[in-house]
């Protein structure tokens, strides 16, 4: 256990920021399970619907750093391969 001042508010501040990274990471998988639903059940217009918020839940976990930069950009970009095929 910490035991000097500055180590137990370094404590405190890792346990904020990772109460925030989790809510953040789960806000990207609803939005992504959303759009894959979506996309599952052949509706094109709910799924581009979905995508429209999606990508910037994806972009601004990206942003913040909860996900890699690049992985959230393959994720947006398989997202719209699969609903381009969709049309």
């Amino acid at each position: 256990m910490a035991n000097t001042s500055s180590a137990k508010k370094a404590v405190r501040k890792i346990a904020r920021r990772t109460a925030v990274n989790k809510s953040r990471r789960s806000r990207v998988r609803t939005a992504v399970r959303k759009v894959e639903e979506a996309i599952a059940s052949g509706d094109r217009a709910t799924a581009l619907a979905a995508m429209r918020s999606a990508e910037p839940e994806l972009m601004r976990a990206a942003q913040k750093g909860v996900i890699h930069k690049n992985a959230a950009s393959r994720k947006v970009s398989r997202l719209v391969q699969r609903i381009a095929k969709l049309g």
